[in-house]
């Protein structure tokens, strides 16, 4: 790989008129060390930097390109949409057209309500929640990532793991106190808080599966359990599908594990790679959120005919072809096997663990099934491979903490030359 030269002069220009550089912190490489590389090309399963250096890319724009970049069906549906207009604030078909999509594909959601991110859309489900049972307290999982909105940053995953801030600052105590925290995969640990907290907690939020403290897969009895818990104590439950929605299956994670929740929140996929969000479910809960009901909810630009352009081509092509999922679990297969033979030859027994196409390689032997068993990871070794591996044209998530997306466009021959360039990479970091 050679140098990135210009990748350091655009970050030290960026530091002067940008936080940090960036736009979101962990495009930072602070939990790896050195400085980030700067893209300006994506095709298929692979990213050109602007020194001119291609890498195949684990990160998909972390989770939408579920189909890899630049697919032609959605440039195309892009281009169509620039031609009437980017924008107009006022009601447009295609917005009912994406609606009847997600609710096709999605059989809880009976009605939706398109927003511009996936902080919007967890945001506004906890609002809905809260205003249809009366009630103010939410049950989160330490180490789950929701966004960014103040309720959601109480020992937040993703970005906020990454860089060690369990609570950020600039969220008030009063915020806080209506956060409750459950540990994932432990039935008991909310059993209790609803204990503690009788007929006061309006809703239960949950990535289904755990992207954002690396990979963590359900019991599928903690799911089961979760759901009989939230309907006996009149609590919303709501799934996080931002990341999972449209990826593990058409139904994304609740239908994948069979698990019904009351609402839902997506984002990534929906988008086609633009910025979208929304949130649905059951319909009289969904019927609270102005104008039908009080519950005030609003987005200039929610339901940009671009975005949705875009997200209704990756949801038909979706719907047409539902072959690609058989084809994602066996590149994902391939990678995780790949990586446990790599392993055995090292003769270490790091944990991997994959749903589908989502994968991540974790630095401890230990099994990874919550926050306390993720943090035990060696973060200063996945720094030095994740270094040894960008050394080889693998652009992995520059942090441990970060879900590995798998898409259409990898092929079987990438991905045997990622599992190489993973074992000269641990070879070294040994």
């Amino acid at each position: 790989m050679s140098k990135i030269l210009n990748s350091e002069k655009l970050f030290e220009e960026a530091k002067k008129y940008i936080p940090g550089g960036v736009n979101s912190p962990v495009r930072a490489f602070k939990s790896v060390g050195g400085n980030p590389v700067f893209f300006k090309h994506g095709q298929g399963s692979t990213m050109t930097d602007v020194d001119g250096n291609t890498y195949i890319d684990y990160i998909g724009s972390w989770g939408p390109h579920i189909f890899g970049h630049n697919p032609p069906f959605i440039v195309d549906a892009i281009k169509k949409a620039l031609t009437d207009g980017v924008s107009f604030g006022a009601p447009t078909a295609i917005e009912l057209e994406m609606a009847r999509m997600i609710s096709s594909l999605v059989p809880s959601v009976e009605m939706v309500r398109m927003v511009n991110s996936g902080t919007e859309a967890t945001m506004s489900a906890v609002r809905a929640a809260r205003g249809y049972t009366g009630k103010e307290k939410i049950i989160k999982f330490e180490g789950c990532y929701h966004g960014h909105a103040d309720f959601f940053l109480i020992k937040a995953g993703s970005g906020a793991l990454t860089f060690g801030v369990p609570t950020s600052p600039g969220v008030t105590e009063g915020t806080a106190k209506d956060t409750l925290i459950a540990q994932f995969n432990d039935l008991g640990s909310i059993k209790e808080l609803v204990e503690n907290n009788k007929n006061q907690i309006a809703a239960l939020i949950i990535e289904p599966v755990v992207g954002n403290m690396g990979v963590v897969i359900p019991e599928k009895e903690f799911l089961d359990g979760i759901r009989k818990l939230c309907t006996e104590e009149n609590i919303v439950l709501i799934f996080d599908e931002v990341m999972t929605g449209f990826r593990l299956s058409a139904a994304g994670a609740q239908g994948f594990f069979g698990v019904t929740p009351d609402l839902s929140t997506f984002g990534k996929v929906i988008g086609g790679g633009l910025p979208v969000g929304a949130f649905g479910g059951k319909k009289e809960i969904m019927q609270v959120i102005a104008p039908a009901g009080p519950v005030y909810q609003a987005g200039t630009l929610s339901g940009n005919p671009l975005a949705l352009s875009a997200g209704l081509a990756a949801l038909g092509y979706i719907k047409d072809n539902p072959g690609i999922y058989d084809t994602l679990e066996q590149r994902g297969k391939q990678l995780e096997e790949g990586l446990k033979d790599a392993m055995k030859k090292l003769g270490v027994n790091y944990t991997i663990n994959r749903v589908g196409s989502m994968v991540c390689l974790f630095f401890t032997e230990q099994p990874v099934f919550d926050y306390n068993t993720a943090i035990k990871s060696d973060t200063a070794r996945f720094g030095k491979f994740f270094h040894e591996m960008l050394d080889r044209g693998i652009y992995l998530p520059p942090a441990q903490f970060e879900a590995y997306f798998i898409s259409t466009a990898h092929t079987e021959e990438q991905i045997e030359l990622t599992v190489s360039a993973a074992y000269e990479s641990l070879r070294k970091v040994l």
